[in-house]
């Protein structure tokens, strides 16, 4: 349940990008985005794989640009889709639509789809549980 074991491991850490990226096959869209820390390791490859912007969505203060914040309640993160939640609001107050959100594991006792309702959700490993 935590990514340390997949990045360390060549053959999973390929894996596991890989499967990502086919959750997106078919589907049309200008940008990827991923929060800090994860999302980055994650969605740049894919980015480049697919030749699209990577966008970053970091702490506040961690941008040299000009930047837009959204605040949220952290209890367990992205497992609860707190920071999936704020991006999404962050992503349509700039005029965006998020078409499609990938999450490496989901931990299902924890609820977070529940947050997300209304948007294509998709995981590559679903846990029971918390």
């Amino acid at each position: 349940r935590d990514v340390t074991s997949v990045l360390q491991d060549a053959e999973g850490l390929h894996l596991a990008i890989d499967l990502m990226q086919e959750k997106l096959e078919g589907l049309d869209f200008d940008v990827v985005v991923g929060p800090e820390s994860r999302g980055f390791i994650f969605g740049v490859p894919i980015a480049y794989n697919l030749k699209k912007p990577f966008i970053p969505i970091r702490k506040k203060g961690k941008l040299p640009r000009e930047t837009v914040s959204a605040e949220y309640e952290l209890e367990y993160g992205i497992a609860t889709g707190g920071t999936n939640e704020a991006m999404i609001h962050l992503i349509e107050g700039l005029g965006g639509k998020v078409v499609k959100t990938v999450f490496l594991m989901e931990l299902a006792g924890l609820h977070g789809r529940d947050r997300l309702q209304g948007y294509d959700i998709d995981s590559v490993i679903v846990y029971p549980g918390k």
